[in-house]
């Protein structure tokens, strides 16, 4: 059994103290919203994230709360795409103390990294720590199974003296493929695409691939036994589910092979298994006591050091130091992309009514919450404070959130979820009748929205009017999604967001900047 830890604390609503400086007041919202942005980027950087986790002290390394002694017996893995540049900050903390390490990371990431000037993100010259490239197209390969295989020996010769340090980031799965033999990896992954085509959930895929695989689901966590075992998780996956991330390679639990077999059988698929599968999956281990099970307690220890949420906590104290008042609505937005702008846009018409909020548009945004992941108690709470703020003085509202929305495919065009929403939320703050002044930000933290290279756009209530004064119609490019081809039409490219690789990725982010709403009109 695994200790879950989370370097995440809550924002707190903090009235801003003082004067901000002129520069600051100077700021267009639009501006405002890329800073806001960029430090939700900065605060989950591999770098940073080891460096607040990590902590040593002559022979002794603090992490997550956690003291071990350092003799000659701390050893390094990693998989996943920021899984470098966290390595790269750990072995210098951590320095001589490393006998050796092994990490497996996506394709080309050195050179692209030395080509984005991200030099912090590389190992040095005299590193201890191994590198291995693989999984091109974010799909398992050779080059990904041999780099797990290094990996399984390192963890499997450890004693009961030594410490292993996991780096774990998004894309850790991919790089990470370790079929249970004699299966291959070519038939672990027709049996995971079958399933998939079937429309298994991702819940049943997982059942699956933890049961076929050496080192998902717990089995890293086994083949170092008895090491002590501590891993540093940057999440990109909704509510940091630990056994989710990369699919859990040290989380420990035991796969039922009944729960296998049934959701092989609810697909179809019992009985057109290869030979390999049906060997492993006819096995029957050793069933872990009570007492095994107590005794892994501390042995391993898993921590979140980045997250969506620790993103959206720093961002919102840049907003405060930028003179706006931060309101954090979920780090767990989904669904459907015109369903979650019509909720901003709703949420924004809520806070800019002059006077009291028409009474119909609380039941239709509670109605939304269902569809795009957000609870109705987090909605209460952002709409209670939109009302409160109305006559206190705070001015501009940043309305904060995060996740991964979806985007239905209907057309060829170029574009993401980031640049879509954006356009969509644009359209949803004009219409016949425009809100003034709001501003809509919404950007991946990787640095890349789909195939291109923007993270993502800057839109207000203005967005159509501008659109149509320069021939482009919105909706035309909506239909098919290529909401790249318009903002990059539209005003020579000024709206897109353009960071450049960041080296993280903790989804998304999005800010909706709400500024104080008229006064009501006298009767």
């Amino acid at each position: 059994m695994a200790r879950a830890l989370s370097l995440s604390r809550p924002l707190a609503l903090c009235r801003p103290l003082g004067l901000w400086g002129m520069a600051t007041r100077s700021m267009s919202l639009e501006e405002r919203a890329r800073e806001v942005f960029a430090a939700a980027v900065g605060a989950v950087q591999p770098d940073r994230v080891v460096h607040r986790g990590l902590e040593l002290s002559g022979n002794r390394l603090r992490v997550a709360g956690h003291t071990f002694e350092l003799n000659h017996n701390l050893y390094l893995v990693g998989f996943g795409k920021a899984v470098l540049g966290m390595a790269a900050e750990a072995e210098r903390i951590v320095g001589g103390h490393l006998v050796k390490g092994v990490i497996s990371v996506p394709h080309g990431i050195q050179e692209t990294l030395k080509h984005h000037r991200k030099g912090q993100m590389l190992l040095g010259a005299d590193s201890r720590i191994k590198v291995f490239e693989g999984a091109k197209h974010n799909l398992p390969d050779e080059n990904a199974q041999k780099a797990a295989e290094r990996i399984h020996e390192l963890a499997s010769a450890l004693t009961e003296s030594d410490l292993l340090l996991v780096l774990i980031s998004g894309g850790g799965s991919a790089l990470l493929p370790a079929p249970v033999p004699p299966i291959s990896l070519a038939e672990k992954q027709e049996v995971t695409r079958r399933l998939a085509a079937a429309g298994a959930t991702i819940q049943e895929l997982n059942t699956v691939r933890r049961a076929l695989s050496l080192l998902k689901g717990g089995g890293l966590a086994n083949c170092a036994h008895p090491a002590q075992v501590v891993s540093l998780i940057l999440s990109d996956v909704i509510g940091d589910p630990l056994d989710m991330i990369a699919s859990g390679p040290t989380v420990p639990g035991e796969v039922q092979q009944e729960q296998v077999w049934g959701v092989l059988e609810r697909h179809g698929l019992s009985a057109s298994l290869p030979a390999s599968v049906r060997e492993v999956l006819g096995r029957t281990g050793p069933e872990q006591t009570e007492g095994e099970r107590q005794a892994e307690v501390g042995r391993v220890v898993n921590a979140v050091i980045g997250s969506n949420g620790i993103a959206l906590e720093c961002a919102g104290r840049c907003a405060r130091e930028l003179g706006l008042r931060p309101l954090v609505l979920s780090p767990g937005v989904c669904g459907d992309v015109s369903s979650v702008a019509r909720l901003y846009g709703l949420l924004a018409r809520f806070a800019s009514a002059p006077g009291a909020p028409p009474a119909s548009l609380a039941p239709q945004i509670l109605r939304l919450g269902p569809e795009v992941g957000v609870a109705s108690w987090d909605l209460c709470r952002a709409m209670q404070v939109l009302e409160e703020g109305r006559g206190d003085g705070w001015g501009t509202t940043c309305l904060l959130a995060g996740g991964e929305p979806t985007v239905q495919l209907t057309g060829k065009g170029k574009g993401g979820r980031n640049q879509e929403l954006a356009l969509r939320v644009g359209l949803e703050l004009g219409g016949e009748h425009p809100l003034q002044g709001a501003v809509f930000l919404s950007g991946g933290t990787d640095g890349q929205d789909g195939p291109t290279e923007a993270a993502g756009a800057v839109t207000d209530g203005g967005l159509a009017e501008e659109a149509r004064a320069q021939g482009l119609d919105p909706e035309d490019f909506l239909a098919n999604n290529d909401s790249f081809s318009f903002f990059s039409r539209l005003s020579a490219g000024r709206r897109l967001l353009l960071p450049g690789l960041t080296g993280t990725n903790v989804m998304d982010v999005h800010a909706l900047l709400l500024p104080v709403p008229p006064p009501a009109p006298l009767p």
